[in-house]
């Protein structure tokens, strides 16, 4: 949120010195940033293109499929119910595969370009 009040007085900003933007421009040309954005969407992508894929065949299903949906599996626990309950597990498998890559993958190497930037400032 901005603000019209003036900068507090003093001599430094609080905080680290912040890289300049031909140092973001710098970064975003290297390959070590590129290897990192080709480790976040060798996984991201993929996985959105399966799940957007789960997801149109249950509503295709849903929509057209009625006999097959509605038949009971156990009680009544139907194809449709199972499926559905299958969406939110996906997602929350997902979730959990992404935090893993990310801080197996993607974060360390995040790091590394932020504290070399940080380090140049």
């Amino acid at each position: 949120m901005a603000t019209d009040a003036p900068p507090p007085e003093g001599g430094s900003p609080a905080g680290p010195a912040q890289p300049r933007t031909e140092a973001y421009v710098a970064a975003q040309a290297s390959e070590e940033f590129a290897d990192l954005r080709r480790s976040y969407r060798s996984f991201a992508f993929p996985l959105t293109v399966a799940f957007v894929t789960w997801y149109l065949l249950y509503v295709l299903l849903c929509s057209y499929a009625d006999g097959f949906m509605s038949t009971r599996v156990v009680g009544n626990i139907n194809v449709a119910l199972v499926l559905g309950l299958a969406q939110f597990a996906t997602t929350f498998l997902i979730a959990w595969l992404y935090s893993r890559h990310a801080a197996g993958k993607l974060d360390p190497k995040a790091e590394a370009i932020k504290s070399r930037m940080e380090a140049d400032a």
